[in-house]
């Protein structure tokens, strides 16, 4: 009888995929931001480097949230392999705008797992996915934020350092 109990799924196996496919997504975020990170270390962007080690961060939080969700509740959460991180960016500008890309095809990918739990009845999924779609609004906006300096105050010289002092600010005015 506890055998049977286990194996039942509050989840729908179709949508328990797609959440697995997810966390891959997020790893690959968590290690995309790193690389970018990285980068901003290397070209003296320190306040853009901790504003990516934070991203990266935040994106295996996601991905745990997501990990432990499927487990709890009856499903199997599989440990992604992450590969094809690009470590290679001309600009501070690029880097805002691969984020931005990134940031937009999360946002998709959750919008494409609301639908499936919609389709299959799936509410409960549905309902913890309501979070992930309140932050990517957010993070979304913080990109946009940040590529308008880009326009403020030009990519290189004196403006790219004092974009580089405004990137901490993007952050704290996101709604908590």
């Amino acid at each position: 009888m506890k055998d049977l109990v286990r194996q039942k799924l509050s989840i729908h196996v179709d949508v328990m995929d797609l959440l697995n496919k997810q966390i891959e997504k997020e790893a690959h975020s968590s290690s995309a931001y790193l690389a970018m990170a990285s980068w901003c270390d290397h070209n003296a962007l320190s306040n853009s480097a901790d504003f990516f080690y934070e991203q990266s961060a935040e994106e295996r939080e996601h991905m745990m949230k997501i990990f432990k969700y499927i487990n709890d509740n009856g499903g199997t959460a599989f440990s992604p392999e992450v590969g094809n991180v690009n470590h290679d960016f001309k600009s501070l500008e690029e880097i805002f705008e691969t984020a931005l890309d990134q940031e937009i095809a999360i946002t998709k990918s959750i919008h494409n797992l609301v639908g499936k739990c919609r389709k299959l009845n799936d509410y409960t999924t549905e309902y913890f996915l309501q979070w992930f779609i309140q932050e990517q609004m957010e993070e979304e906006q913080t990109m946009r934020r940040a590529l308008e300096l880009f326009d403020l105050m030009g990519t290189d010289g004196l403006g790219l350092k004092l974009l580089d002092e405004r990137i901490p600010q993007i952050r704290d005015k996101r709604p908590e």
